[in-house]
């Protein structure tokens, strides 16, 4: 792997130095492609669009961060921040590269999780996207449009996460490859209308798993915290450390929108009450008679009314 390192770290330099006046563009791109932008953002704008493709993309993204956790875990990905210190290979033609506020992550470098996650989520928009502009306008030409924008997207983000050096070349391959082939699969097992048992035992069998998975490694004797010193000892800026990035922040994230998606499908709150209040105050607010006593409609209520002159 010191060889791919090495590549990866020519690589980084050789993007820093021609694209150095448009570090502000990756800086967005990487945003863009953080995994939290997935429940934040595309989330609620799909989800505004279409009810079904916004409940995939929590889906989706769920358990592709998941099992990018998974992946890191075992993997021990380096990162290039960190490891053109630690490798030495560097100290008599140090390379030229700058760190920024984004790169100090502290989990462990493989796969790349921005890139496996935006790879699967992206996937979900752009096919049903294609897939409805197909049906409007029977156009292939047109219908693609969405998988060009999807292609362009992902190379976007994987070049910002080499530029700022939060990972190698391979790590952001690796990670796009995966999160295709998740979101392909995962996107045609969508489980709209499953009951909340599922979603409960769902997002208590990964958070459970995962426990498991970490607690088996550790006493296989991985030190699954490895990564977060390193990140501490060669970031150049130590208030850039940011353990929100370490793998079990993502874990809570994952489990708990799992568990959302559950109940915010059968979790509904009786408003026959509420309705029945609403339209006397509207009806004697508007009348010239004195309403009877609201409190008899709900008795833990205190209505405060006011007669038109």
């Amino acid at each position: 792997m010191e060889a791919i390192h090495t590549q990866g770290i020519w690589m980084a330099e050789a993007l820093q130095q021609r694209t150095k006046s448009q570090d502000k563009l990756w800086l967005i791109a990487t945003h863009i492609g953080d995994p939290k932008a997935a429940f934040l953002l595309v989330f609620p704008l799909t989800y505004f669009l279409n009810r079904r493709t916004g409940f995939a993309v929590v889906w989706v993204a769920a358990i592709s961060e998941w099992l990018n956790l998974v992946f890191k875990w075992m993997l021990f990905g380096e990162r290039p921040f960190w490891w053109i210190g630690e490798s030495r290979l560097f100290e008599k033609n140090p390379p030229k590269l700058q760190q920024f506020a984004s790169t100090c992550e502290t989990g462990p470098g493989s796969p790349s999780g921005h890139a496996m996650v935006t790879a699967a989520v992206w996937w979900v928009m752009a096919s049903s996207l294609g897939s409805l502009l197909y049906s409007y306008t029977r156009s292939m030409l047109l219908s693609a449009v969405p998988y060009v924008l999807y292609l362009l997207g992902l190379v976007a983000v994987g070049f910002s996460r080499i530029f700022i050096l939060a990972h190698f070349p391979h790590q952001v391959i690796a990670g796009s490859l995966t999160g295709f082939i998740l979101g392909v699969v995962l996107s045609r097992q969508v489980p709209e209308g499953r009951p909340l048992v599922f979603f409960v035992s769902s997002s208590i069998g990964l958070l459970l798993s995962a426990f498991l998975i970490h607690s088996g490694l550790t006493r296989l004797g991985f030190d699954l915290s490895w990564s977060i010193a390193l990140a501490k000892k060669w970031c150049s800026h130590s208030e850039w450390i940011r353990l929100d990035t370490a793998p079990f922040s993502s874990l809570t994230r994952d489990c708990g929108a799992i568990l959302g998606l559950g109940l915010a499908q059968y979790w509904k709150p009786d408003q026959s009450s509420y309705d029945d209040e609403s339209s006397v105050i509207i009806h004697y607010h508007w009348s010239e008679e004195v309403p009877p006593d609201l409190t008899s409609i709900h008795p833990n209520s205190v209505t405060i009314t006011t007669k038109i002159k």
